[in-house]
């Protein structure tokens, strides 16, 4: 087991995504379900077979950790399949990569809405042992700023 003796720090850089929150696995079903549904339907409309996406290799290797637009870029160019890229104010439904990246956006805050934010108790522990102390703090996301980041952080702000 890691000791952390707060005291020895001047401060503390958390993540909230995977870190502070057990979002993790909520943006990996976004994924998959947004993927899934894509392909099936790419599937049908070429008589080729349906591969689902992989929560854990597809996930992993392509889009974790990746802004929204790299992932489906990347995981696209990974099956062999283009779509135009669009812009950024795409509507969900359009099937660009901007579109279908606002279309796992939606996905993710349809699960956020439905089933809550959960954190790491030790994470959320460690933060409050660390402000108690005096000791600053700060919780940064390399998400893009919109109403799931404000769920996320509505759901600790009494940390």
């Amino acid at each position: 087991m890691l000791i952390i003796h707060v005291g020895q720090f001047e401060a503390f850089l958390f993540d909230l995504d995977g870190v502070i929150t057990r979002t993790a696995s909520v943006h990996s079903r976004a994924w998959k379900q947004l993927f899934d549904e894509f392909l099936a339907k790419k599937a049908a409309q070429t008589g080729t077979s349906f591969v689902s996406f992989d929560l854990e290799t597809d996930y992993r290797r392509h889009v974790d950790g990746k802004p929204r637009v790299a992932g489906v870029l990347s995981f696209l160019a990974a099956r062999g399949i283009k779509v135009p890229t669009g812009q950024p104010g795409d509507p969900a439904e359009q099937q660009t990569v901007h579109g279908l990246a606002k279309r796992k956006d939606h996905y993710f805050l349809e699960l956020l809405a439905r089933e809550g934010v959960q954190v790491f108790d030790p994470a959320v522990a460690l933060l409050r042992n660390a402000r108690g102390r005096g000791v600053r703090t700060a919780i940064a996301s390399s998400s893009r700023p919109h109403s799931s980041m404000h769920a996320s952080m509505a759901s600790i702000s009494t940390i």
